[in-house]
């Protein structure tokens, strides 16, 4: 496994490194008005930007592709499947916490998720995010009733590269379980994974956007860890500046071998942006095989502080 998320991360890497040499901005570049002006910003604020918040950068980039305008509304990690693609920025705290139900008609099982609790701090650079996520579960079956706390996620967010036409936005996820949860949810393991987001702006209004991961897990059906790949992809619309749509279909598909764990979904929903810093989201699915639940539901809040 480590083999596997060494050579992803190689991969990428060979990927943006030959743009990196030929930087035309210094890493500590800041993007005050000046520069936003001269480099053509179509008149959106320039009064409130990061330093450089990506490692590296396309052919075409220019100093503002490279920062954070603290001036427009947060981007978030929910409701969909997909994580975005951008940082926070470095001193910036968000939490985005939300409810989910599943359920699976054919287990007869109900359950429930909640406070589903990401905190992403900026640390050290504009480019660097520290993630940590918590949730609860409640899982009700035809037999027994099922409490408790799931495992502790762990993960950091290095943005990679802005967008610059057909080239896309970047980041990548290092990232793991760790075993604090209860004793019916933990999974007794470190699972690490890596987690490879990207995305494009195809207009003001539309963006598309997917993940590709892959991960360790454990199943109770296995006897030891395997491999799980999982990708994603959405399209998203503002159909005005505070309401947002999406769409997105996701899957799991456990390595070769490994029953009963190859899943797929599609699922929407909306977002409303209660001015720049908090966001209400709502959203649904369904599963598309058997191996998938039946459908779920969620809501959840974010809010950032600058």
């Amino acid at each position: 496994m480590l083999r596997k998320c060494t050579s992803t991360i190689v991969l990428m890497w060979l990927l943006v490194a030959p743009v990196s040499a030929g930087l035309p901005f210094s890493m500590e570049g800041g993007c005050d008005g000046d520069v936003c002006d001269s480099e053509g910003c179509d008149g959106s604020p320039c009064g409130n930007f990061s330093e450089r918040a990506f490692l590296f950068a396309w052919p075409g980039n220019s100093a503002c592709d490279l920062c954070l305008n603290y001036a427009e509304p947060l981007v978030t990690d929910r409701p969909d499947f997909t994580e975005a693609s951008s940082t926070v920025g470095r001193g910036v705290t968000q939490f985005e916490l939300g409810y989910t139900y599943v359920r699976n008609d054919v287990a007869g099982t109900d359950q429930h998720s909640a406070p589903e609790l990401l905190i992403r701090r900026g640390v050290w650079k504009d480019w660097l995010e520290l993630r940590v996520a918590y949730t609860g579960l409640a899982i009700a079956d035809p037999i027994d009733d099922i409490t408790g706390s799931d495992d502790l996620y762990l993960g950091l967010k290095i943005g990679l590269t802005p967008q610059s036409g057909y080239l896309p936005e970047m980041s990548i996820m290092p990232q793991m379980l760790v075993p604090t949860g209860s004793s019916a949810f933990t999974n007794d393991k470190i699972l690490p994974g890596v987690n490879w987001l990207w995305g494009w702006n195809l207009s003001e209004r539309w963006a598309f956007a997917g993940n590709t991961q892959v991960n360790r897990a454990v199943d109770d059906s296995q006897p030891s860890t395997f491999t799980i790949w999982t990708q994603s992809l959405a399209l998203s619309t503002s159909l005005t500046d505070r309401f947002g749509v999406y769409g997105e279909w996701f899957g799991y598909a456990a390595e070769k071998g490994v029953e009963g764990l190859d899943e797929q979904y599609l699922s929407g929903g909306m977002t409303l942006l209660f001015g720049n810093n908090v966001q209400w989201d709502f959203r649904g699915g369904m599963g598309l095989n058997d191996d998938s639940d039946d459908y779920f539901v969620g809501t959840g809040l974010s809010l950032r502080f600058l």
